[in-house]
């Protein structure tokens, strides 16, 4: 048990990684749509042979229409539908009683009696023909429609069947009327009666839209979406078998049916234990793949967990877009996550942690095989379009060449699978367009992750070793022969790190700032020493060694108020590491050689150099100050001055510490000597 609480103790690392990826495993199986796969994936063999093992039956299932034929079914459906009317008998009573009134208030007393009762009942009998007939309301549905276009009418909740020419319209009324006037005009004072029926007009039919659309929606529900069944036991297809039109109908309908019946039978446990099973594989090559050739990352908890969280984000996003039936997967951003990986780490991590991903998601998404070949080629142009991510543009740049590549591939397996192009449509190319779009958006979220994580990207380290920069210019300004150094070290650590591998971005913005501290006090380093006066002359040497080392710490306090990240702060606090003042050290033991010496007062406090890029700068930074000094500049005093700066530093114990070989540091000897050599235009000597 004490054994155990130890391991508990001591593990706190260990554990923390194990939770984590538990925790990434179970949320993700938890997205997961909860249902089975069809085993065959055969969208890309359409017109080709069956590969596979004789398929039958394994239970019965309706072959399902094509989204061509249903939508085929549905445009007849609307076009043979016959629109609903209402006829309002209201209207009918109120405008006849109007009539009325009207000719009453109207007519002239001083004609006869009997003429008043001839023309009353003359237009009381043209609007009861009229009106039995109906006048129909002008609306989209019956415009430009021939005059035997049928419709339903409801008369008192009862549907009758008629065409449009039983019905007057507001034209054709007024047209009855006035030839009805005209052939009895000898009769009735056309003038005076005229007006009143044309008040008296009024529809009495309109187009019912509730019922329409009602019965409409029915109409098209009814439609079936399956045209024949298959029967268990009974043979699909054969292995060579060509699969045609109607063959690979039928294998999507299976799996169709397949798929719906796995999410809800007893089979759901099994579904989860399979997804557990293949989403901790993944995850756990991952992490194998970091712990065994990227330890740097597998050593730092917080970078394994944004490296989860961009995976559970991925996943949750293809989740959303298959469930959404109004837009394609094709249209997610998933080029977002190489290009944000690359950001922070090496193409090669991106590379793989983009593999997993595609490899995760493709079991949702539909047609396996094309989704993951697509988003694979799309993750890896991404990559290598961002290999040195130096500028903005190359964000856009990167965006048109995943277009590019998403586009070209998904012709080329269209081609394959359906032997032409001619199903190819502008909207598979708007969702890969949208896709590339929405790439952009990585450039914010580097910046975000950045502030979340404490990460620091190509694109941050470029802003900060711009030389206009506001803190790179007060140092030139207050210190120039400093300045001047720091740019000498930038391009030979730059140099150096390029051709032993290693992040040579960040350690040139290192050795741009490592020196800083001397803004504080530059005229007691001699770079900064124009007049020929030394205030160290009047220092002891105890007091002057302090006030060099002081510039580390100073150094830290202005890189910390002016909201560096860490990983520059680094260089500033290891780039002398825990080596001694050599001159100020040597120079009091030679005044006071009988004196005992406190050793400690003449070292920098450390840490030392813990990575390839801060040993590379510690060198870098030694030889160039060193270079300065020397009275003779020829192959042979550099090659001396290298080799004893170096192995002093070696002898010291400053490199135990960082991840760099013999082979490297003799490489950096003579990338070291060679800079030199050309800074000071040595000429190389040649055998006579």
């Amino acid at each position: 048990m004490k054994k155990f609480i130890s391991f508990i103790r001591h593990s706190h690392p260990e554990i923390y990684k194990g939770i984590l990826l538990l925790f990434a495993i179970v949320l993700i199986v938890y997205i997961f749509p909860k249902q089975g796969k069809f085993k065959y994936e055969f969208q890309s063999l359409k017109g080709k042979p069956w590969f596979h093992e004789d398929l039958v039956a394994p239970f019965d299932f309706a072959i399902k229409k094509t989204s061509e034929e249903l939508k085929k079914e549905k445009t007849e459906a609307i076009l043979n539908f016959k629109p609903y009317f209402k006829y309002n008998n209201r209207i009918a009573i109120e405008k006849k009683s109007q009539f009325a009134n009207e000719f009453e208030a109207k007519w002239d007393p001083k004609k006869s009696r009997a003429e008043k009762e001839k023309t009353f009942s003359l237009a009381n009998k043209i609007i009861d023909t009229i009106y039995k007939k109906g006048i129909i309301e002008s609306c989209p549905q019956i415009e430009n429609k021939p005059s035997d276009f049928s419709m339903y009418v409801l008369n008192n909740n009862v549907a009758e069947d008629h065409e449009l020419k039983d019905f007057f319209t507001i034209t054709t009324v007024f047209q009855y009327v006035q030839q009805q006037i005209t052939d009895k005009n000898k009769l009735v004072d056309s003038k005076f009666i005229l007006p009143l029926l044309e008040n008296s007009i009024a529809h009495t039919i309109f187009y019912d839209n509730t019922t329409s659309e009602k019965l409409l929606k029915q109409a098209l529900e009814d439609i079936s979406p399956s045209r024949d069944i298959i029967l268990k036991e009974q043979s699909i297809i054969s292995k060579g078998e060509l699969i045609d039109a109607k063959k690979f109908q039928i294998l999507e309908s299976l799996k169709s049916e397949y798929e719906g019946q796995s999410s809800s039978s007893g089979d759901y446990l099994f579904i989860i234990l399979g997804q557990l099973l293949i989403i901790s594989l993944c995850l756990s090559i991952l992490i194998v793949f970091l712990a065994f050739f990227r330890k740097e990352i597998f050593l730092d908890n917080a970078k394994i967990t944004f490296i989860l969280i961009l995976i559970i984000l991925q996943v949750l996003m293809a989740r959303m877009a298959v469930d959404s039936p109004s837009f394609s997967i094709y249209i997610l951003p998933f080029c977002i996550l190489p290009i944000i990986t690359r950001a922070f780490y090496d193409t090669r991590v991106a590379l793989f942690v983009h593999l997993v991903t595609v490899l995760i998601i493709s079991f949702m998404a539909p047609n396996r095989f094309e989704f993951a070949f697509i988003q694979l080629l799309g993750g890896m142009v991404a990559i290598f379009s961002i290999v040195n991510m130096r500028n903005r543009s190359q964000i856009f740049i990167s965006s048109a060449i995943i277009f590019l590549t998403y586009s070209a591939a998904y012709v080329g397996m269209t081609i394959i699978q359906e032997g032409g192009s001619d199903v190819l449509t502008w909207q598979d190319f708007a969702w890969f367009g949208i896709s590339a779009l929405l790439t952009l958006f990585s450039y914010p979220f580097i910046f975000v992750f950045e502030k979340l994580f404490g990460f620091i990207s190509d694109v941050s380290l470029l802003e900060l070793s711009d030389t206009n920069g506001k803190l790179l210019r007060e140092l030139a300004s207050r210190a120039p022969g400093t300045f001047q150094h720091s740019l000498q070290v930038a391009n030979l650590a730059e140099e150096a790190i390029y051709n032993i591998g290693g992040n040579a971005l960040l350690v040139r913005t290192g050795a741009l700032y490592h020196d800083i501290g001397k803004m504080e006090m530059p005229m007691y380093f001699i770079e900064n020493q124009a007049n020929g006066m030394n205030p160290h002359d009047e220092m002891s040497f105890d007091e002057s060694a302090a006030m060099i080392i002081s510039h580390v710490i100073k150094g830290i306090e202005i890189a910390k108020k002016n909201n560096l990240p860490e990983q520059i702060i680094d260089f500033i606090r290891t780039h002398h590491g825990t080596t001694i003042t050599a001159y100020f050290f040597r120079s009091f033991q030679n005044a006071f050689p009988e004196q005992q010496i406190d050793e400690s007062k003449f070292h920098y406090p450390g840490p030392i150099p813990f990575s390839k890029e801060t040993a590379v700068l510690m060198m870098a930074d030694s030889v160039e100050a060193a270079s300065r000094s020397l009275k003779k500049y020829d192959a042979e005093s550099i090659d001396n001055l290298v080799e004893k700066i170096i192995t002093t530093q070696i002898e010291q114990n400053q490199f135990m510490n960082s991840d760099i070989t013999f082979k490297d540091i003799n490489t950096l000897k003579k990338i070291f000597k060679k800079k030199l050599m050309n800074v000071y235009h040595v000429r190389v000597e040649y055998p006579r």
